[in-house]
């Protein structure tokens, strides 16, 4: 039976507690007399629910999607497995997959703690792209058992989204299911947010009469997002790119690095620079923060004039705002209550509705570099200083980087076929 993830409470958009009439109680039920907490409030019972879409009103309908008629269908699957993505869900739903190691900025709090993230995640792909998805949280941080569990479970997606999985376990966990499964696996706290971080930097260039090709950039963090920006923005044509870890500059010459990290190192700081985070600022055209530290205001003035300055730690970004409007021509952080935000839903929904549009088995840097390109037109000629990014409720967003994902999927030979009702497209029936 087909179905498609919707909120328990409502069909329609729900605007805040009051609105839904919840209660005025307790925060966790525990007795105590805590203040009202609308987070607690929306969380009660879940976010998210699955609902049929065709409708069982008789006995008729219900040997239609269940016995015998349903018996027909799995028989002709058996007969042709190229028929599951025609007539189950399988290609119009991801799995939303984690461990519970890396949730936003709480750390290793576990799979239980994870769920809320999880079910948060499975909605912005339904409200933004259309796209279902189950949220998945393993009682496991092995590599491996994650491996072979999402293998396990795959025959019921037509997509995985690795999120908050700690590196560097994460680039293993996602080499290796690439590997085993034709099916798209996106790390999103890698990919996604390289994907924006692009789109952002290509129109704070254009804003400013410059490519990519002129900017020498400084990643703060060489976690799983940091590693991602900066192979992207080599692979998009950037002119130097170095990346900073608590330690310093990543660098040829340092000996305590990662396997990872040594990787990093032969790809980038083309400039072979050494020292701190603060004296690779000096002249530097971009700085990119996904580390969650402070940086000096000095270190931010020493940039070159016109830089860009994208802090996008939450809730502190690496640098405020207003020091950065001191100094920098476009300021982004990853927080909605500032302009220029570097939120990855701008990405993710959009990439998943063009792979799975066409089948994509995978995806590829040109599929990404596709939804960047796609995501930054989205700006046209709106483009200015405080308008780099689009807004994540812009409607042009996630139609736009579908259609370039699935177009690009095409000419890269990954796609597969068109489905027999896309996931932007679909309209619940009965």
């Amino acid at each position: 039976m087909a179905a498609e993830i919707v909120n328990p409470r409502s069909d329609s958009t729900i605007d805040s507690a009051t609105d839904r009439g919840i209660e005025r109680t307790s925060v966790a039920d525990t007795g105590a007399d805590e203040p009202f907490d609308p987070a607690f409030a929306l969380h009660r019972g879940g976010k998210m629910a699955v609902q049929s879409t065709v409708p069982i009103r008789d006995k008729d309908d219900l040997s239609l999607a269940y016995t015998p008629g349903v018996a027909k269908v799995c028989s002709a699957i058996a007969d042709n497995p190229e028929l599951v993505h025609d007539y189950t869900w399988k290609s119009q739903v991801v799995a939303v997959v984690t461990d519970g190691t890396a949730v936003l900025g709480l750390g290793d709090i576990g799979p239980e703690a994870s769920l809320p993230v999880m079910e948060g995640k499975a909605i912005l792909f339904k409200q933004f792209g259309g796209v279902d998805a189950v949220p998945i949280a393993l009682a496991t941080t092995d590599a491996d058992e994650i491996v072979d569990t999402v293998v396990r479970l795959a025959p019921s997606f037509g997509g995985v989204n690795l999120e908050d999985i700690s590196a560097p376990r994460c680039f293993e966990i996602e080499r290796k299911l690439q590997e085993r499964l034709d099916i798209p696996v996106f790390h999103d706290d890698q990919h996604g947010t390289a994907v924006v971080t692009l789109a952002a930097l290509r129109n704070a260039a254009k804003l400013s009469g410059r490519t990519l090709g002129d900017l020498r950039g400084v990643i703060s963090g060489a976690g799983a997002a940091g590693v991602a920006i900066a192979k992207f923005l080599l692979e998009a044509g950037i002119g130097d790119i170095a990346v900073a870890d608590r330690k310093g500059i990543v660098s040829r010459d340092r000996e305590d690095l990662t396997e990872v990290k040594r990787e990093l190192a032969e790809l980038t700081n083309r400039a072979g620079l050494s020292g701190s985070l603060e004296q690779a600022l000096a002249g530097a055209d971009v700085f990119i923060g996904v580390s969650g530290g402070t940086v000096p205001e000095a270190a931010v003035a020493s940039m070159a004039p016109g830089a860009y300055v994208f802090a996008m730690a939450n809730p502190n970004p690496e640098v405020h705002p207003e020091v950065a409007h001191k100094y920098a021509a476009v300021v982004a952080t990853g927080r909605s209550d500032f302009p220029n935000q570097i939120n990855n839903v701008l990405a993710f929904p959009g990439i998943f509705a063009g792979a799975l549009q066409v089948r994509a088995s995978r995806i590829t840097e040109g599929m990404k570099i596709a939804a960047a390109n796609a995501l930054a037109d989205v700006v046209g000629d709106e483009l200015a200083a405080d308008y780099v990014i689009p807004s994540p409720f812009d409607e042009r967003v996630a139609p736009a980087v579908t259609a370039a994902v699935a177009a690009a999927a095409r000419a890269e030979g990954v796609a597969r076929g068109a489905l027999p009702r896309t996931p932007l497209l679909k309209r619940r029936r009965g």
